[in-house]
């Protein structure tokens, strides 16, 4: 079901989502614009899955250790985070406000043989519906969009009692503004010029106090860190530019 207007107003820009519909072909080219994306993904899933595995009691070992859980990826673009939860075990929704990027998640999750349920959607309409989902994951998300407050409140209802919510996004920080806009927008042109607005960026305690606010009780900050001399990332405790926070409902 796509999301009728009045229910995606309060989030959606609409020139956000235009800049990421003129790229969509290329999500899963990994020398393409989202080649960015592709080279954090190891240590975002890295992150996600020992924090799910510890959360809910899991098999370390399983291939598939949360099957007979149900996630939810808000914000999925063509599917890089979905397609592993999905080979994980989980029961994947994913929703995303770019139609472009939702065509492209289907038919690369189809060639791939696996069964995940893609909607053009927004997270507060998926609330409106009634749906909770064991995990609730918005990654490098609440920056691009409308209203951060408004998505916070839609993720909170999406969590079942008990579950968990993992969101990611960019420290508003000199170090973010000069690595994360001026060097990878100007310098070294990962991304397209204008993909991030500094001010959007989130403190971790302002992400915390929003998570609060709507009943999701932070339980862990992680940064992640850029390795120049092998070109990928890793986990860090250095939050100053992108990190990565966990939460709670009780």
């Amino acid at each position: 079901m796509k999301a009728t207007d009045e229910m995606v107003d309060a989030t959606v820009d609409s020139e956000e989502i235009a800049r990421f519909a003129a790229q969509a072909a290329s999500w899963w080219d990994l020398a393409g614009s989202f080649q960015p994306l592709h080279r954090l993904n190891p240590a975002r899933l890295q992150f996600i899955r020992d924090e799910l595995i510890t959360h809910f009691g899991r098999d370390p070992r399983s291939l598939t250790p949360f099957a007979g859980l149900s996630l939810c990826d808000i914000g999925c673009g063509g599917g890089l985070i979905a397609e592993p939860m999905a080979r994980l075990g989980f029961a994947v929704g994913a929703i995303d406000a770019d139609e472009e990027a939702i065509a492209v998640a289907r038919e690369h999750a189809a060639a791939g043989g696996l069964s995940i349920d893609y909607r053009c959607d927004t997270a507060e309409s998926l609330a409106q519906e009634g749906r909770q989902f064991d995990v609730v994951l918005a990654l490098e998300l609440i920056e691009h969009v409308a209203d951060p407050a408004v998505l916070l409140a839609a993720c909170a209802a999406l969590v079942k009692p008990g579950g968990i919510f993992i969101g990611a996004t960019l420290n508003r920080t000199p170090q973010s503004f000069a690595l994360a806009i001026v060097g990878a927008e100007y310098v070294m042109r990962w991304l397209p010029r204008g993909t991030h607005d500094w001010r959007r960026f989130l403190r971790p305690s302002e992400f915390a106090l929003g998570l609060r606010r709507v009943g999701l009780h932070p339980t862990r900050l992680k940064g992640l860190r850029y390795r120049l001399a092998t070109g990928d990332w890793m986990l860090s405790d250095d939050l100053s530019v992108n990190y990565l926070v966990t939460a709670v409902k009780r």
